[in-house]
């Protein structure tokens, strides 16, 4: 299994105004560089007053479909 983590800071404005569809995307840069997409619906357990902020470990299957998100 692939692990990427990505460092996020998503205010609650902004994940309410570009994140609350299902099928958008979150476009990031991993801390190693690489450039993830991943659904912004895997994040809505982590969502707060202030938005989505911190670490996370993403994890994939070996064809890179979702499989875990936790904090790091």
């Amino acid at each position: 299994m692939q692990e990427i983590i990505v460092t996020l800071a998503i205010s609650a404005d902004e994940y309410l105004k570009n994140y609350q569809n299902p099928r958008i995307n979150v476009s990031t840069t991993s801390v190693d560089g690489r450039r993830v997409h991943f659904p912004a619906n895997i994040l809505q357990r982590f969502v707060s007053s202030n938005g989505v902020h911190g670490r996370f470990c993403i994890r994939f299957d070996e064809k890179g479909k979702y499989q875990a998100i936790e904090r790091c």
